[in-house]
């Protein structure tokens, strides 16, 4: 079997997503901008298969591995079995990362008792009500609510902006003072995490991303800068979000702001994973999550045969 696969382009940016607007529920990662940028650090690749698309990419050991099939359900049931063949050239086991629970359940329905699923803590998206994350009401967010004011306090001529071709220089050097001061360039993870920032930042436009910004005062440098777009009907996305940790308040009141001006007409706040790090995993918790999107990776079962 002849399976082509694609490196992606900026240029793929429509067709890819048309098919990622079918899915029966999308994560952070499944967004062409994240797909794009990360692409460069993690090599992926895609074809067209049965009218629906199929990620690749590089499991442990080397082994490929695909991500579920997007596109209509009839579709992606004849893609599944166009790709188990394709494993099977390859000598290779089955194996699909990146799977969100109503996947499984839907590969399980109609492959009974073939696979099994292992979901990853360290990668589930955080999603909370994006009404909660404008407001800080209530008692769980009384702490949140003191950072802001404080922030205040300290910053009384504070202004917020949405990043604009006039303004999105003033974030690009921001976040070159931020990787000095963060010392990325000798921690692999955070180098590779300012690499994917910039680049953003350099493809606003190109990618329909949406940015804030806080100047501590009118005119004054940047302090915080957030970026992110529309997930689906009812869910935004935030995938970049960044701050001067000595600035009190700086985080939380970027994010409220960024909130109230960016995705007020949304349910809900997608604000990716937590990546296993104690710290993130603790903060991300602290402002009490609606739910979680669990992602997985789905093998056969020991003894199964397709």
């Amino acid at each position: 079997m002849d399976m082509e696969f694609h490196k992606i382009e900026l240029e793929d940016k429509e067709q890819i997503e048309r098919y990622l607007q079918k899915k029966i529920y999308r994560s952070c990662d499944l967004v062409f901008p994240n797909i794009y940028l990360w692409s460069r650090k993690y090599p992926t690749q895609y074809t067209i298969v049965e009218d629906t698309l199929i990620f690749r990419g590089i499991g442990e050991g080397g082994r490929p591995s695909i991500t579920f099939p997007a596109g209509e359900l009839e579709q992606v049931r004849k893609a599944l079995q166009v790709m188990f063949s394709w494993f099977k050239e390859q000598k290779a086991n089955v194996r699909m990362h990146l799977v969100q629970e109503k996947e499984f359940a839907l590969l399980d329905s109609w492959f009974p008792g073939k696979f099994q699923i292992e979901y990853d803590r360290d990668i589930a998206d955080y999603v909370y009500e994006a009404e909660k994350l404008a407001t800080l009401a209530g008692k769980k967010l009384h702490s949140k609510r003191n950072h802001v004011n404080r922030f205040q306090e300290n910053n009384p001529e504070w202004v917020y902006e949405s990043i604009t071709p006039e303004n999105v220089e003033d974030c690009f050097q921001m976040a070159l003072k931020w990787r000095e001061e963060m010392q990325c360039e000798i921690d692999v993870e955070k180098r590779d995490e300012m690499c994917v920032t910039l680049n953003a930042l350099r493809l606003m436009e190109e990618l329909n991303l949406k940015g804030g910004l806080l100047r501590a005062r009118p005119q004054g440098e940047v302090i915080a800068f957030t970026v992110g777009e529309p997930l689906s009907e009812d869910t935004f996305v935030v995938h970049i979000e960044k701050a001067y940790a000595s600035i009190q308040g700086a985080y939380p009141m970027i994010n409220q702001q960024f909130v109230l001006h960016e995705a007020q007409d949304f349910k809900y706040v997608n604000r990716e994973e937590d990546t296993g790090a104690e710290g993130l995993r603790k903060a991300k918790l602290s402002y009490r999550p609606a739910f979680l999107v669990e992602k997985g990776v789905v093998t056969l079962m020991e003894n199964e045969i397709l």
